[in-house]
């Protein structure tokens, strides 16, 4: 699209946005930029929903959604430009991952026209905050191999079964769920896909704690909820094909290349101002030799990143590169946030062990407890270079003795099958 055929070019745009934000967003300060200025989880959550409908009343919710479900339906290049300027301001950053970057994307490719009205434009109201029910506890990281089951009876689908690791399932309103609807098929065609509302009869959350302390984490459990079949996202029994392009958006979003996310990037944020610079500074370190070379290698590995996660998504839009080339980004940036919280521990010494309260480094050994989580959220990097080898590299698949069998027949780990 060019700039002939859109409503301002892009530097007005940037001055208009220049203009609204002071009067409308608060600044960063020294907080965080994920958490904003909320004092727990909870006011998180109502803070990122008031923020985001400021965007909406604004007219920048949604900058690159298609103007039919509630967007703005600009090029990318301006959300990029929002991001920028919109640097040091809270921004409703928890609705970026899964809600706008992952699952929106997934229902505008796979929604009924009555689900993209029904469920988009209240994303981007800041109405409802989404998350992903994927991963079982028998499953590990195939997620085609899901027990979770949905029943057909009338009107609705009847579900059983378990999630876990879902992120912030508590404080979530609705969720994608991958469940089986036929066991007599393999199991990659037994699948569908639902919309289900995450607070109702017969679904009961336990939050798990991290070895950090917090509970970002949850489990899921099923017994007998009723969905209307009005809320299959897709067809029956074709869940793959969405969880499939589900994955696509999230391993674009795990290695920084979503068109859809709002504020800093991840890999910007841990170079920035919260990143080891700021470690270092606050410090008082940024004059040492070795701490100038730390600091200047988690800067290049950012710049690499952000390089490569560009032309990936460039790539892939031009189709020089197949879709599962989002697994490079990905891979690229599980790495880089491993080596990043490495090099954050060693600039903050001592005070990453022990610290007085009010430390402004007192988050870095906490952080490096769980540094592991870079490289496991959305997928792990080892799917990650499975995927890379197999379906962009066109390397030999991995031997399997379940894709062809009906799942009825494949043994599990799990103690009884619903069925």
């Amino acid at each position: 699209m060019s700039d002939a055929h859109l409503p301002e070019g892009l530097e007005e745009f940037r001055r208009r946005v220049r203009a609204w934000l002071p009067g409308s967003l608060e600044r960063l300060g020294e907080a965080d930029p994920f958490m904003g200025h909320a004092l727990d989880d909870a006011d998180q959550v109502v803070r990122a929903k008031a923020i985001q409908r400021r965007l909406w009343d604004g007219g920048f919710a949604g900058l690159c959604f298609p103007v039919s479900y509630g967007g703005v339906g600009l090029p990318v290049v301006y959300q990029k430009v929002f991001n920028e300027e919109a640097s040091g301001f809270e921004l409703p950053t928890l609705f970026n991952t899964p809600t706008l970057t992952i699952i929106a994307p997934t229902i505008l490719e796979f929604g009924s026209e009555n689900q993209k009205q029904r469920f988009i434009p209240a994303m981007l109201r800041g109405e409802e905050l989404w998350v992903q029910f994927l991963s079982e506890p028998s499953g590990g990281s195939d997620l085609a191999a899901a027990l979770t089951q949905a029943t057909r009876d009338g009107d609705v689908y009847v579900l059983n079964g378990s999630k876990i690791w879902s992120t912030y399932a508590w404080k979530s309103d609705l969720a994608l769920c991958v469940c089986r609807t036929d066991w007599d098929v393999p199991k990659h065609r037994g699948l569908s896909v639902l919309i289900v509302r995450v607070h109702q009869p017969g679904i009961q959350i336990d939050q798990i704690k991290h070895v950090d302390g917090t509970k970002e984490f949850c489990q899921e459990f099923f017994d007998d909820v009723e969905i209307p079949i009005g809320d299959l996202l897709g067809e029956e029994n074709d869940g793959w094909t969405v969880a499939s392009r589900l994955l696509t958006h999230e391993r674009a979003t795990m290695g920084g290349s979503s068109p859809y996310e709002v504020g800093m990037r991840t890999s910007d944020r841990r170079a920035g101002q919260f990143g080891v610079r700021g470690i270092a500074r606050h410090t008082d370190r940024l004059g040492d030799p070795r701490v100038r070379q730390l600091v200047g290698e988690a800067r290049v590995l950012t710049r690499v990143h952000q390089a490569l996660g560009a032309r990936v998504a460039r790539s892939i839009q031009t189709g020089r590169l197949p879709a599962p080339a989002g697994s490079i980004s990905r891979l690229s940036g599980g790495v880089l946030g491993m080596r990043i919280s490495s090099i954050a521990l060693e600039i903050a010494g001592d005070r990453a062990v022990a610290w007085e309260k009010g430390d402004p480094v007192e988050d870095v050994g906490v952080a490096f407890l769980g540094r592991q989580g870079a490289c496991l959220g959305g997928g792990s990097i080892e799917m990650a270079r499975n995927i890379i080898s197999e379906r962009v590299l066109g390397m030999p698949r991995e031997t399997s003795d379940d894709r062809d069998r009906p799942f009825r027949e494949v043994r599990n780990n799990a103690k009884s099958n619903v069925r």
